[in-house]
């Protein structure tokens, strides 16, 4: 029984297997018919904003990329350094480098702080160099910038197009750019030169910049007042309707409760009567409310029938050529032209209708063939399946032998129980029997007697076991003899199956020489 349990398991796993990769297979394959055909909800949003960012990353790119400002004038002369090239390049991108007064006089001011007294002198020294040293850097920067302002000019040029736009502004926002601009221009000249300002300009600027923020958080402090009052006014509105809602609320529940308590003291009848004609008359009016629309449908169609009618017939008025029956005569093939042509569109939409219902079977009875197809094995299955059904009918039949030979040892040796049992209840009742059987001579012969009697049974039975051996080991013999007679014939069958393919590979060959020469 095991080697059928191993057997199954075998089997029943092996499906699983070729269960889990079909599976597998049919799932990537459904999965890739998908996404030929559909998308889901995250890639449509992925694509969308895909475009917008890609558009805003370029025009970004656009927008802050460097820019000249400057190009070094023809003929100038040519710079040997490279770190005046540097600059030069630098300044034609407006990137202008130089030393800070305001930063260094700060660093100044902490030295003295600093240091002791003595040294101060050297300390004076030094911010005498370095002065001395930002002086004569900030002169060749001029110096190189004046060498540099041909694209400044070209720059600077408006062109038409540009003073359209800015013409084109209101006025107000122009004058609101104005006052950010000037705002932002002193901002940066009181950041970029500090040293130029003093201490009550820097402080009347700050003032000027502190009150327009005052300003501008008023404007917005009122703006949400303004919105804060309307949504307070709206709120209250809205409640007042819900108040008035629930009212009209608790008044329907009251006239629904009286309702309900005189529906409860009247006829049934009437009210099932009552209730199915309001059932007709709700009915009846929206099949009232249904009818007008559909005559207002009607009559706007024939109105516009009639429209196109009349537009159709206004050329032939104006002409005054023609006469009334010259008219008619000319309209006339117009409509038999234009009923033959919807009588065609009617039948090829007819025709279309058949061949599509008749494609429809056909794909049907192609899916069908396809299923009977795939439901018969192939013959690589076939060889497959005959394999392991042999392996395990040999499983199975060595296990049914197996348990064969179990069940014939269990029954012979509960045989010999049964007789060893009898043989020991026999001698046990001889034992008790004896002493009693030997006190006088009747009783003696009497036991003997029943011993012989005992004795010729048990050479009965031992007759009747011989018997039954010989028969079983005739019939042994015999169907041994026929399973000599059956392996015998299998070896013929072997040898004349070899036989029959030796003479047809002869035969064909001869075929295919008889053929050689009468070709």
């Amino acid at each position: 029984m095991s080697r059928a349990g191993a057997g199954v398991q075998w089997l029943v796993k092996r499906a699983i297997e070729t269960k889990e990769e079909m599976g597998d297979y049919i799932r990537s394959y459904s999965i890739s018919q998908f996404q030929k055909t559909y998308s889901l909800p995250e890639d449509d949003d992925f694509i969308k904003r895909k475009e917008k960012a890609i558009k805003t990353v370029v025009d970004l790119s656009d927008a802050y990329k460097p820019r000249r400002k400057y190009r070094r004038q023809r003929g100038a002369e040519e710079l040997l350094d490279e770190e005046s090239r540097v600059h030069t390049t630098l300044l034609e991108y407006g990137r202008r480098y130089g030393f800070s007064r305001q930063s260094k006089a700060e660093k100044a001011e902490d030295k003295k702080m600093a240091l002791p007294t003595g040294l101060l002198a050297a300390e004076k020294a030094d911010a005498r160099e370095e002065d001395e040293l930002q002086a004569a850097e900030e002169q060749r920067i001029q110096s190189l910038m004046t060498k540099m302002t041909a694209m400044a000019r070209e720059e600077s040029r408006l062109t038409a197009s540009s003073v359209g736009q800015i013409v084109g502004l209101c006025s107000a926002e122009i004058k609101q750019i104005v006052s950010e601009y000037a705002e932002k221009q002193s901002e940066l000249s009181a950041e970029e030169s500090p040293e130029k300002l003093g201490t009550s300009q820097l402080h009347h600027h700050k003032v000027i910049s502190l009150n327009k923020q005052i300003l501008q958080k008023t404007k917005q402090l009122e703006e949400l007042q303004a919105s804060h009052t309307d949504l307070q006014a709206r709120y209250e509105e809205k409640k007042k309707t819900l108040t008035e809602l629930k009212s009209y609320g608790e008044k329907l529940d009251k006239e629904q409760a009286a309702l309900e308590k005189v529906e409860a003291k009247a006829d049934p009848s009437i009210l099932q009567s009552l209730r199915a004609l309001v059932a007709m008359n709700e009915n009846l009016k929206s099949q009232e409310q249904e009818f007008k629309a559909h005559c207002r449908e009607e009559m706007a169609r024939l109105q516009q029938e009639i429209e196109n009618l009349k537009a159709e017939r206004a050329p032939g008025r104006d002409e005054k050529t023609l006469s009334g029956g010259e008219q008619h005569s000319a309209l006339t093939p117009a409509m038999t032209h234009n009923e033959d042509l919807d009588r065609r569109y009617n039948m090829e939409k007819e025709k279309l209708y058949k061949i599509r219902l008749l494609q429809a079977r056909r794909n049907r009875e192609i899916a069908i063939l396809h299923r009977r197809i795939d439901e018969v094995p192939s013959r690589a299955e076939l060889i497959q399946y005959q394999k392991r059904f042999i392996e395990l009918y040999r499983q199975i039949s060595a296990v049914h032998k197996e348990t064969k030979q179990f069940f014939t040892l269990y029954n012979t040796l509960d045989d010999k129980k049964v007789y060893l049992e009898k043989e020991i209840s026999l001698l046990n009742s001889v034992h008790e029997n004896f002493s009693q059987a030997m006190a006088s001579p009747a009783s003696r012969d009497q036991f003997l007697r029943q011993m012989e009697q005992i004795v010729e049974g048990i050479k009965q039975s031992r007759m009747k076991m011989e018997k039954k051996k010989q028969e079983n080991k005739m019939r042994r013999d015999q169907l041994n003899d026929q399973y000599l007679e059956l392996l015998e014939k299998q070896r013929l069958y072997f040898k004349t199956v070899k036989e029959f393919k030796e003479e047809g590979r002869k035969n064909e060959v001869l075929l295919s020489k008889v053929k050689a020469k009468a070709s």
